[in-house]
């Protein structure tokens, strides 16, 4: 009895239970489930309302804490690497899989033809090289943390992080100090917060499952079943995989304390939103150290989207089966480079995602089909969110397992001299 009552207190189990609960509801009630939509709109506005200050003040933090030691460089690149290496493969396993169990093969157009729309061609431009740079750096950082421009409030947070760093220690340790209480109080706020989570999963599931309903997912049920198998692959065995082969972390400890964030991103779609949820598991539970969380967690939920790049090689191996396209290796190579950057460039938030457009159009395959996934994006964004959140993690813990093992190693050499 007490363990059972001690499992229904923990926040995780409760998230778990309200979206069974929610889907349920939204099933029988259907479009009426609406009726429920404020609960969910409430959490999501309560969370949205703390991450762009937490965001702020932890990548100011992180960056001082990682600027003061002398592998900073090797942290910051070992992260990025590992972004890029690890959505690059997420594309390589979605064509793979997506080339096995040909989701796009015998599937009858005649009924669904109507559906189908050019209007979506403009909107596949992926900007240039220089656009993206020009585009991070901001002209008023006020204006940025208004508008939320993620991407300008990191590039100011880690250049101050790091200026914080430099200055000498009395100083800077008031001022830290002053950030890491600042960074104290965001939890505190949290996870007051998190006391409502499982009323507001249970009103954004019932919405979205009532609004959205089963039914357009027969169309496409093999892509999302494939998509889920990808998904699946790729969280619970490559991530947990790489955390047994890189750390002294066991790949089942991960996997157990994952279950938390998993759960909130799935209901809120949103790396960002989960970014508390996740922090606080990858430093309490997984035993990451506050500095390296800061850096690499806030980084990671804005620019990591491995599940973003499985959703793009499914999505174009998919219609350009659909519509009988013989991909030449060119178009495979376009598909991993631009399914890479563009998941790269995805904003941690949940939306439409029209990403993909600029992934068909580099590949030559039609995009007249999209509107089939754009009814049930948000469960595939759901989905795709869970995966994002726990490579963050994953990245979190092998970074810091790095920094510690080059530390034992400095002091040992220290000792030997």
């Amino acid at each position: 009895m007490l363990k059972e009552k001690l499992m229904l207190n923990n926040i995780g189990v409760q998230v778990v239970i309200a979206m069974i609960l929610g889907t349920l509801i939204g099933a029988m009630m259907g479009e009426s489930a609406s009726i429920f939509a404020p609960l969910g709109t409430i959490f999501i506005n309560l969370i949205k309302m703390l991450v762009i200050p937490l965001v702020a003040v932890a990548l100011i933090s992180g960056a001082a804490g990682l600027g003061n030691s002398s592998n900073a460089g090797k942290v910051g690149l070992t992260t990025l690497a590992y972004f890029g290496l690890t959505s690059a493969l997420a594309v390589v396993l979605a064509l793979v899989m997506g080339e096995v169990f040909k989701p796009g093969v015998n599937i009858d157009t005649a009924g669904i033809e109507g559906m189908f729309s050019a209007e979506y061609a403009s909107k596949g431009d992926l900007p240039t090289f220089w656009a993206t740079i020009t585009g991070m750096i901001p002209t008023n950082v006020f204006q940025s943390l208004n508008e939320a421009n993620i991407l300008q409030i990191l590039v100011f947070c880690l250049f101050f992080g790091i200026g914080l760093s430099k200055l000498e220690e009395t100083r800077r340790n008031p001022l830290l100090n002053g950030v890491n209480a600042i960074v104290d109080v965001m939890v505190w706020m949290i996870n007051k917060v998190m006391i409502i989570a499982p009323i507001g999963v249970f009103g954004l599931m019932a919405e979205a499952v009532g609004t959205f309903g089963f039914g357009a997912l027969m169309v496409v049920f093999k892509l999302f079943v494939v998509y889920v198998a990808a998904i699946m692959i790729f969280g619970f065995i490559v991530y947990p995989v790489m955390i047994q082969l890189c750390t002294k972390t066991s790949a089942k400890k991960f996997i157990s304390a994952m279950k938390k964030p998993q759960a909130v991103a799935l209901s809120t779609a949103s790396s960002m939103a989960t970014l508390p949820v996740t922090m606080d598991t990858v430093e309490k539970d997984l035993g990451v150290r506050n500095s390296t969380a800061s850096f690499v967690l806030p980084l990671g939920a804005t620019i990591n989207m491995s599940g973003n790049a499985i959703y793009y090689g499914l999505v174009a191996i998919f219609f350009a089966q659909l519509f009988n396209i013989d991909l030449s290796m060119g178009a495979y190579v376009a598909i991993i480079v631009t399914s890479t950057l563009g998941a790269v460039g995805q904003a941690g938030v949940p939306g439409p995602s029209f990403l993909v457009v600029a992934v068909l159009l580099a590949a030559g395959i039609p995009i007249e089909g999209l509107p089939l996934l754009f009814a049930l994006d948000r469960i595939f964004d759901m989905i795709r969110t869970a995966l994002n959140i726990t490579g963050d993690a994953a990245c979190a813990v092998i970074v810091d397992a790095l920094v510690e093992e080059e530390a034992q190693e400095a002091e040992l050499q220290k000792q030997q001299a």
